[in-house]
């Protein structure tokens, strides 16, 4: 197994990110945030809210404390810190204007099929900070979108093109489990229905990558009724949606809750690959609301978990095999979560999150390339100056 070796601590200043963390009920966050980040010019600050705290308030207050940098936020289904899985908390991530040069674009309403203005902006502004930073050779995309708008998959498919070489990631933001509201912000200006795309480029190597423990199964279902608009499927094998599913897991249709959705996922082939079609909860007792896009004649096909700590620990570990890391962001699937709260394994992967020093959020629904999906981890690996080998 490998382990990740710490950095001399000259070089943890120089190159690491910067993190804060604090809880929603201190009495001046941003201020302790301020501190936790300290004085050294950043390119960008990326904050990690807790529904529970004031969003609004918070990111405005940031804005003015970091002026000199873009600052990026959104609400979260949970935070990941200094110890791994976190709740009630708001986490800072500082990029250092030594090391990352950044440039990130708010789009707003959603709804809007006509955006091609805001294509060719993200186009334009990726070929501007590469020609600008021609010693920052490794970039990549980070995409914050608000996890109830509906608009994930379509959003990424459009923007894929835009960005060409640079590899995109990102995060859906959460509401804890309410599902109620959901916010994203660039600069203190807070939007529903909108998100955050940041470009980064940078002098240390990167690796974005997306990981799941799920396999496939023979047992497979049609979508025979669907609102794809909605994300809703009425039916499956020509049944009431939510009550075939219960009968194909084994369990009783009116038990249908999101441990039994975090156990009991369901893929489609995407090419040469499985990528999950989560269920986020029943609607009006028959239906099945999806956290991602869904049509009818879609086969879904039903999956068996791996174990999730030792799939987790043999990822990161490969990760780590490839160079000193200095930080992971990471974001990880709200479902994930609750499967280890479920199988009571969250100290388990607290502590391997932390022993690779991811940081992140969990969220509504992972982006990776021109995919929305669910029940991942996607995310960006950083590793130390002089490890140029891919």
């Amino acid at each position: 197994m490998a382990i990740q070796q710490d950095l001399e601590p000259h070089a943890e200043s120089r190159h690491r990110l910067r993190r804060g963390q604090v809880g929603v009920d201190h009495p001046d966050p941003v201020a302790k945030l301020a501190q936790d980040l300290g004085a050294e010019p950043l390119a960008m600050v990326a904050l990690f809210i807790s529904a529970k705290a004031d969003f609004d308030r918070l990111v405005a207050e940031a804005h003015a404390a970091f002026g000199g940098a873009d600052v990026i936020a959104c609400t979260t289904a949970g935070e990941i810190g200094a110890g791994g899985y976190a709740s009630d908390t708001i986490i800072a991530i500082g990029f250092p204007r030594a090391h990352f040069a950044t440039t990130s674009i708010l789009i707003e309403d959603l709804d809007d099929r006509s955006s091609q203005s805001v294509l060719d902006r993200i186009a334009l502004d990726r070929v501007m900070l590469q020609q600008a930073n021609p010693d920052r050779r490794h970039g990549f995309a980070f995409l914050l979108v608000d996890g109830l708008s509906l608009r994930e998959d379509m959003l990424t498919v459009a923007i894929a093109p835009a960005l060409r070489d640079m590899a995109l990631f990102g995060g859906s933001a959460g509401d804890g489990l309410d599902f109620g509201h959901t916010r994203v912000a660039l600069n203190g200006r807070a939007c529903e229905n909108a998100a955050v795309l940041t470009l980064v480029q940078s002098d240390l190597r990167v690796k974005v990558f997306s990981i799941d423990h799920l396999v496939p199964t023979e047992s497979q279902m049609v979508v025979t009724e669907a609102d794809p608009d909605r994300r809703i499927v009425k039916s499956i094998n020509a049944e009431p949606a939510a009550r075939e599913y219960a009968r194909l897991v084994g369990k009783d249709p009116e038990q249908l809750d999101q441990f039994t959705f975090a156990s009991h996922p369901v893929v489609v082939r995407i090419g040469g690959d499985h990528h999950v079609r989560a269920i986020q909860q029943v609607k009006e007792g028959e239906e099945l609301l999806f956290f991602s896009a869904i049509d009818e004649g879609m086969v879904l096909t039903l999956a068996q978990p791996q174990d999730m700590v030792a799939h987790l620990r043999r990822k990161l570990d490969e990760l780590a095999d490839a160079g000193p890391l200095t930080d992971i962001l990471g974001c990880d699937c709200v479902l994930r979560r609750i499967e280890a709260e479920q199988m009571q394994t969250t100290h388990a992967m607290s502590g391997i999150l932390s022993d690779h020093r991811v940081i992140g959020f969990s969220t509504y629904g992972e982006q990776i390339g021109a995919l929305h999906v669910n029940h991942t981890m996607t995310g960006v690996a950083i590793y130390a100056p002089g490890t140029e080998t891919e």
